[in-house]
């Protein structure tokens, strides 16, 4: 390996019930130790994360509670991950926002102060976001082969994200797209639709407070509904709906939430009618 060690250095990963660090669990972890003289140890396993995995979960990493059920919990194995990790450095892809706090929740829940104080943490996604640019700039360059000069004033701007989606139809039609699971998206095709439905988002309003699940209906994005649907939440709790318009949400938010609010009453209506 050509990284240089002072101390073992450990490369994980998580496997979790979802992305909420204070509340969701692990499923499955692998740690790779390696050491200053090149040896190598492995330590991975399966966690019964006490909780239901959500199927939007299990869609990403393939484990359903079936799969984890006869396994231990992490209070379980908790002393052995400690001591594994004991006088270690962490490294990971995106370990800073996500693995680190959460892995840190799950030994602070079995009563073990896992401190990542001393602990150097390398993210290899955050060094490749700062050596990898992805601003406009970086993309006129790969692009175009060009270097965008007056950046960041509004008509070279413009300009140079003209060219820029010229150049990505030529390089990348006929060519699939997929996300990060590997999954088909979309076929790149010189189309303004096409390209339309792969630049957006499921949001329904700009400031993303409401999404689209994967059926298609509206759902909250914040909060203690998060995940349920809206026309369900605003017809069984009307003071919510209160409490957002009055709220300090955007006018956009607000719009949306009352055209569903009202298209929900509609229907309602009709039905009672019929």
């Amino acid at each position: 390996m050509h990284l240089k060690l002072e101390k073992p250095l450990v490369v994980f990963d998580l496997e979790t019930t979802g992305i909420r660090v204070t509340l969701d669990r692990i499923v499955e972890y692998s740690f790779i130790k390696w050491h200053p003289n090149g040896e190598k140890e492995l330590k991975n396993g399966r966690i019964n994360p006490e909780m239901h995995i959500p199927a939007e979960a299990s869609h990403i990493h393939g484990l359903y509670d079936k799969d984890v059920k006869e396994e231990p919990t992490f209070k379980e194995v908790a002393e052995e991950l400690d001591a594994f990790l004991t006088d270690c450095d962490l490294a990971g892809f995106n370990i800073l926002k996500f693995d680190v706090p959460v892995l840190v929740e799950e030994f602070l829940r079995a009563e073990i102060d896992f401190d990542i104080k001393g602990r150097r943490l390398l993210d290899a996604q955050r060094i490749f976001h700062i050596m990898e640019k992805r601003n406009l700039t970086a993309a006129y360059k790969f692009y175009c082969q060009k270097d965008l000069k007056g950046a960041h004033g509004a008509e070279a701007d413009a300009m140079a994200t003209l060219e820029v989606l010229d150049a990505q139809v030529k390089r990348y039609e006929g060519q699939e797209a997929t996300d990060m699971q590997g999954e088909k998206i979309a076929l790149i095709e010189n189309d303004v639709d096409a390209l339309h439905n792969l630049s957006s988002s499921k949001s329904v309003d700009l400031a993303n407070r409401m999404v689209f699940n994967k059926d298609g209906v509206e759902v909250f994005n914040f909060g203690k509904y998060k995940g349920k649907p809206v026309a369900e939440i605003l017809e069984r709790e009307p003071n919510f709906y209160d409490w957002m318009v009055n709220g300090d949400f955007p006018l956009d938010t607000k719009r949306h939430l009352t055209a569903i609010r009202l298209r929900s009453f509609n229907k309602k209506f009709s039905s009672k009618s019929g």
